[in-house]
């Protein structure tokens, strides 16, 4: 590859990430702002959760067509689509606020999620074509950096969120956004190639559900990954942080900042972690290593917490070691899955791939309002361990190296 042809590359590279870390920004202090503003309105644990509802659902639905829209069109269509949809999914929250129903507000939600899985998929699936006649281990290494700057930025926006919330009231941070948000998405209009991992062939609509054993295998692990993570993570997690602990909307923003922000440099990382095991790239027993020791600690947290241990220290340690990881966890997925996806239409199988991680997310989110109101945090973490021991079973079927399957 000639070193003209190399930097273009890097350039597509350097601007889908860049569009990808305002979305997420806008993306982690929007999550924040509706728990908190919310929750202080006097809503329940339950109605929160149904405020995202549509979000995740949404985003399965999204990532399934998107991923065929995006080898049909191409992903700096998708990826566009994506910021334009978050951006009126955000003047949809300007309006008075007793207009601001439980419908209107799940709404936008809606417009929200799909908005941010458009621009996921596109992401993602841009690597398969960036990272296209390189090393494994240098598409691993892209991964980790996109996936963990991505998670470290979206702890920032949940810092974000609360900042805004406290400075300008909910309108003003939301208006904020939006404006910001507007000017990304004429640059990218700009900068992005016209031709951007759009398929050579043209994808029928039938392509839609993967054929690919090592895909839909992948896709079952990482729907019960992120179903575990968010039975607690979502909702449950911030509202006991405030009610049983006492802590402030700043103290609760700034934490959940801090823990996605570590989240995200431990994904950044994870190619020199995970290395150090012996392989030079991850494949299926590695995810299933990683996937084991994650599930047994919401179980410890659940039983140090039945036993009356100061729930502070408890929830702190166990999530700093949950984050840890998780991180890693997620991270050998979002390697795997390009890694598996097919070389023309990649979106196709990415697509999918993250349909499951939506339906995942929206499982979890439901059962983190539902349980936590109905039994408290303590049941939410054995329902996490439950999700990860099935996730880890699961692994056990991914090709291996060695196996010739890979």
């Amino acid at each position: 590859m000639s070193l003209r042809a190399l930097d273009a590359e890097v350039k597509q590279y350097l601007t889908v990430t860049a569009n990808y870390w305002a979305f997420t920004l806008t993306d982690g202090a929007l999550r924040m702002l509706v728990v908190l503003h919310f929750h202080a309105l006097g809503y329940s644990p339950l109605q929160i959760a149904l405020l995202f509802l549509f979000y995740e659902a949404f985003g399965v639905v999204t990532n399934l067509f998107g991923g065929w829209l995006g080898a049909r069109w191409g992903l700096n269509r998708t990826m566009n689509a994506g910021l334009l949809l978050q951006v009126l999914a955000l003047v949809m929250l300007l309006v008075p606020a007793a207009l601001l129903t439980v419908p209107w507000v799940m709404a936008a939600q809606a417009m929200s999620g799909v908005a941010k899985d458009l621009n996921k998929m596109s992401a993602k699936s841009g690597l398969k074509f960036l990272g296209a006649g390189h090393a494994q281990e240098r598409l691993y290494r892209w991964v980790a950096l996109l996936t963990g700057s991505k998670n470290a930025l979206k702890g920032v926006g949940f810092f974000l969120g609360g900042l805004l919330l406290s400075l300008l009231g909910f309108s003003g941070a939301v208006a904020a956004m939006a404006g910001a948000l507007l000017l990304v998405w004429l640059a990218s209009l700009v900068l992005l190639r016209r031709d951007f991992g759009k398929a050579k062939s043209t994808p029928k609509f039938t392509e839609l559900l993967s054929g690919s054993r090592a895909v839909n295998i992948l896709s079952a692990a990482r729907l019960f990954l992120f179903g575990a993570r968010d039975v607690w993570f979502v909702v449950a997690l911030p509202v006991f942080l405030g009610t049983q602990l006492g802590w402030s909307h700043w103290q609760v923003g700034g934490f959940l900042a801090l823990w996605v922000i570590g989240y995200g440099i431990v994904q950044s990382l994870a190619p020199s972690i995970t290395g150090r095991q012996g392989a030079p790239v991850p494949d299926g027993r590695t995810a299933l290593r990683w996937a084991l020791p994650l599930a047994a600690v919401p179980a410890l947290m659940a039983v140090l917490l039945a036993r009356g241990i100061a729930p502070a220290p408890v929830v702190v340690a166990g999530l700093a070691l949950f984050g840890v990881l998780f991180a890693v966890n997620s991270t050998l997925h979002s390697y795997l899955i390009l890694g598996y996806a097919r070389e023309d239409g990649a979106s196709l199988d990415v697509g999918f791939y993250y349909m499951a991680n939506a339906l995942g997310r929206l499982l979890g989110t439901v059962l983190s309002g539902w349980v936590y109101q109905a039994h408290g945090l303590t049941a939410c973490l054995w329902v996490s361990a439950g999700l990860l021991l099935a996730a880890a079973l699961i692994s056990r079927a991914l090709p291996r190296h060695n196996d010739g399957s890979a």
